[in-house]
């Protein structure tokens, strides 16, 4: 067995059309609203819906280590308690420090993958650095095993 998908990498953000672009730069800013005194890794992100409304999202950090909320889970589960009726189309990832791009942890990347499912259409994903980004069409992408109950 092989398994494999395309993505597309982008060596300068300059390079990305210009909503992805503005996506990225919503995440990065999105950083500056993190809560995080313990890891000091502070993450952003940010999901346009087919309305074309932007909501951003940041990790929130606790003494309580199993009570921290990644950035990607505080946007997804706003936007599920908040705008179900209007789906993400895309969702862009950074990072501060940015040196490189940001990829989600496992349980955000099945977080997606049940978004993808209740909305019932995909989302594109874009992993952002300073400077680059990758970017897969679906969230199936990033977890080829797939928990399903």
């Amino acid at each position: 067995m092989k398994y494999s998908f395309d993505y597309e990498k982008y060596e300068r953000r300059e390079a990305m059309n210009a909503t992805d672009r503005e996506l990225c730069d919503r995440a990065t800013g999105a950083c500056g609203e993190a809560h995080a005194p313990y890891s000091g890794f502070r993450v952003g992100t940010a999901a346009r819906l087919k309305s074309g409304r932007i909501l951003t999202g940041s990790n929130q950090e606790s003494e309580v280590y199993p009570a921290t909320m990644c950035a990607e889970r505080t946007l997804l589960f706003h936007w599920q308690a908040r705008y179900s009726d209007d789906p993400i189309e895309a969702m862009a990832i950074a990072s501060v420090p940015g040196e490189r791009e940001c990829y989600p942890c496992g349980q955000c990347r099945q977080v997606l993958l049940d978004t993808e499912r209740r909305q019932g259409t995909s989302i594109r994903v874009i992993m952002c650095s300073d400077a680059t980004a990758s970017v897969v069409a679906s969230a199936r992408d990033l977890l080829p095993f797939q928990f399903q109950l």
